[in-house]
């Protein structure tokens, strides 16, 4: 997993956006329960933010070098199918 999480110099702000309760963002906060402190550990300059409230949509958007940015939707997805889409987020370059 270490492997997958070694962010692109490019990235500069990854940001998870979900609900704290609802069944929809359940696959979302159990992706950051486990996956949060090794991206931390490999990225520690680079800002992992987690933004929760009420009803949201789970998403996840990365910024980039000046002032890109890329979204990709979680709802319905297993932890796994989000781990291949924050992956996929963290290597483009953008």
């Amino acid at each position: 997993m270490s492997g997958k999480y070694v962010f692109t110099k490019g990235l500069k702000e990854l940001r998870f956006l979900f609900c704290q309760t609802s069944e929809n963002s359940a696959s979302t906060r159990s992706f950051l329960q486990r996956a949060y402190p090794t991206m931390k550990k490999h990225n520690p300059h680079v800002p992992i933010l987690m933004r929760e409230a009420s009803n949201t949509v789970p998403r996840v958007y990365a910024r980039y070098a000046f002032g890109k940015e890329s979204l990709e939707p979680l709802a319905g997805l297993s932890d796994a199918q989000i781990e291949e889409k924050v992956t996929k987020l963290v290597k483009e370059s953008s």
